[in-house]
């Protein structure tokens, strides 16, 4: 049932397969062996759109989830009684830090609980809260935008400063900080995600300006390497301690002058969930990993504060 529901939400065995890690052959054959079962058939394959549920089919996914869902309750339950940590954690997390946060809390978190399985979406901010209302999250890590306060519980870990990356030929690479009047007189690169480009957008339009965007994309490194090769400066808060692009090219962060909303990275949940052992297992260990002192993957958390960096060099010397 799990391979069925999987292939039948991405339309293609190959796809479930990469997505469930489970070999091509394995879900073919268990997709025949339901449809043997019912003497159903649950797919219509057609050539340019891959699998097509049938009316049947539909039906049919409905009450495998529904039977899913509770069989993963039972380990839960028993979870719940026992105090041991098991059974599924249906995870979310933000595209653009989840590559940075990764290895210490999410592998980290697994690797230490055997017998938990997790179900990891990586998704814009969009599609994480939205998964997050119909209850198809346990839990997301993401960013305090958007946020509907009558549905939706945030906990706020870290704050992110935005800040400005430019390329070695820029020429406002030689500053140690940018205004915004002088961004909004060069080309922007614009990470173009539900949210967060709004966001970015804001930070102009806060001070009546408006930023002269060429270039977007939804994917960071994309927008790292079209900055590193001088199509233009981004506005980012993710900060990667890795300052080169992908072509291997070198990024110069600059701190953006005034003071600016920034964004929270913390975590989600829904308002009429119930908590079991598996989740409050990983809020815990997200809130020993994440802080404003400490985010893995990432960089200096002080760079962004000229007060705490001057202090933190007079101790030093």
């Amino acid at each position: 049932m799990q391979y069925f529901v999987a292939t039948a939400e991405s339309g293609s065995i190959i796809i479930a397969s990469e997505k469930i890690h489970v070999s091509s052959p394995s879900i073919s054959a268990a997709i025949a062996h339901i449809e043997s079962e019912l003497q159903v058939q649950l797919f219509i394959r057609q050539h340019a759109k891959g699998l097509i549920l049938t009316n049947i089919g539909e039906k049919v996914m409905h009450e495998c989830k529904f039977i899913l869902s509770q069989a993963n309750s039972l380990y839960a339950l028993a979870a719940d009684f026992s105090g041991s940590i098991r059974g599924p954690l249906k995870l979310g997390c933000f595209t653009a830090f989840s590559p940075m946060i990764y290895a210490e809390i999410i592998h980290g978190f697994t690797n230490l609980y055997k017998n938990v399985t997790l179900d990891l979406c990586e998704e814009d901010q969009q599609v994480l809260l939205n998964g997050l209302i119909r209850n198809e999250h346990d839990v997301v890590l993401t960013y305090d935008l958007n946020i509907d306060h009558d549905l939706i519980n945030f906990e706020p870990l870290a704050v992110l400063p935005p800040h400005v990356l430019v390329s070695e030929a820029h020429p406002l690479a030689q500053n140690v900080a940018v205004t915004l009047e002088e961004l909004a007189e060069h080309p922007m690169v614009l990470l173009d995600m539900p949210y967060s480009n709004d966001y970015f957008i804001s930070l102009f339009r806060n001070h009546k300006l408006s930023p002269k965007v060429v270039h977007s994309s939804r994917h960071v490194d994309v927008i790292r390497s079209m900055v590193a090769n001088n199509l233009g400066y981004t506005i980012l808060n993710v900060r990667p301690k890795n300052n080169h692009s992908l072509d291997g090219k070198r990024l110069v962060r600059l701190r953006i002058a005034g003071e600016h909303r920034p964004m929270q990275i913390g975590l989600a949940t829904a308002k009429n969930a119930n908590l079991n052992t598996v989740c409050q297992a990983f809020i815990s260990r997200c809130r020993a990993f994440l802080s404003n002192q400490y985010i893995p993957g990432m960089g200096d958390a002080h760079f962004f504060d000229p007060h705490v960096k001057m202090k933190r060099m007079a101790e030093e010397v």
